[in-house]
């Protein structure tokens, strides 16, 4: 067993001769205790690192885009790690080795300068919601929400809508220590699929613990007619975490994407996202 990666700060390089690899990694996020290493349970940051560490007879630690919750999934993490080796068939002996609910589907060189955290530039997620009598397709039930009662469209719309922009999130956000709540929240828009289930897609340069199953939770109340449209956005005014949202399920929500810049700017990013920012 390798000790377990340091949560917010990424892998320092460990001497001459080791290579940055970028890794694309997709999980079913049921039988996982999040992404984060944690002690007696099953995290997919730990099922990888020691796998990877079994695969290339050596320590491999981890820094992750984004740490999920238990039971939420993944079709495009991002994580990075400093290898003294990796054979060009590291994807295939991995997909023989990790369990069937987790793949790593790329692992490539990377510039010195690639932070899976700290250079990205927005991530993007999908929440699932099926609010047919029938409930959702059983194939479908770990990644879409069964809800209980018909939600309108129109109203989701235009409560999203004035949620746009940068705010102080912290209605809606678990509060970290030292932590800036601040984040600027790129889109937020549903549709129904062609099987009438209902996808929020949101995407924000980053976000706080907890943020889009809050936010979702928030929005399916005005969905339901239980709040008015504008009743999101009055609580982007609050000093605290608002005890009137109620978090969503977890199940439904889905990492789909991470973007970065060009490598040339890789560096540059980095220094802008650890800077902790305050509100113009």
């Amino acid at each position: 067993m390798i000790s377990g990666s340091t949560p917010d700060e990424p892998v320092a390089p460990r001497g001459d001769g080791l290579v940055r690899f970028r890794l694309g990694i997709a999980y079913d996020g049921t039988d996982f205790s999040g992404w984060a290493r944690q002690p007696e349970r099953r995290t997919v940051c730990g099922v990888i690192e020691d796998t990877l560490s079994m695969v290339l007879r050596q320590d491999v630690r981890l820094t992750v885009a984004g740490r999920t919750d238990a039971g939420v999934h993944a079709t495009g993490q991002v994580a990075h790690c400093d290898l003294a080796d990796a054979p060009p068939t590291l994807v295939e002996r991995l997909a023989r080795a990790l369990p069937g609910d987790v793949r790593v589907h790329s692992a490539v060189p990377a510039p010195a300068a690639f932070d899976a955290r700290f250079s990205a530039l927005r991530r993007h997620y999908v929440y699932r919601v099926c609010d047919h009598p029938w409930a959702a397709n059983p194939l479908r039930r770990n990644d879409t929400v069964n809800w209980p009662r018909r939600l309108d469209l129109a109203a989701l719309t235009d409560a999203s809508a004035t949620l746009l922009g940068e705010h102080d999130f912290v209605a809606f956000c678990k509060r970290r220590d030292g932590a800036t709540t601040i984040r600027e929240l790129q889109r937020l828009e549903w549709t129904r699929d062609a099987a009438g289930v209902l996808e929020a897609r949101v995407s924000a340069d980053a976000f706080c613990h907890s943020m889009v199953r809050s936010l979702v939770g928030a929005l399916l109340s005005v969905g339901e007619g239980r709040r008015p449209p504008d009743w999101p956005a009055t609580l982007l005014t609050a000093a605290a975490r608002s005890s009137e949202v109620t978090v969503a399920p977890a199940h439904g929500l889905t990492l789909a994407a991470v973007d970065y810049p060009p490598d040339e700017a890789l560096a540059a990013r980095a220094a802008i996202t650890r800077n902790v920012r305050t509100l113009s």
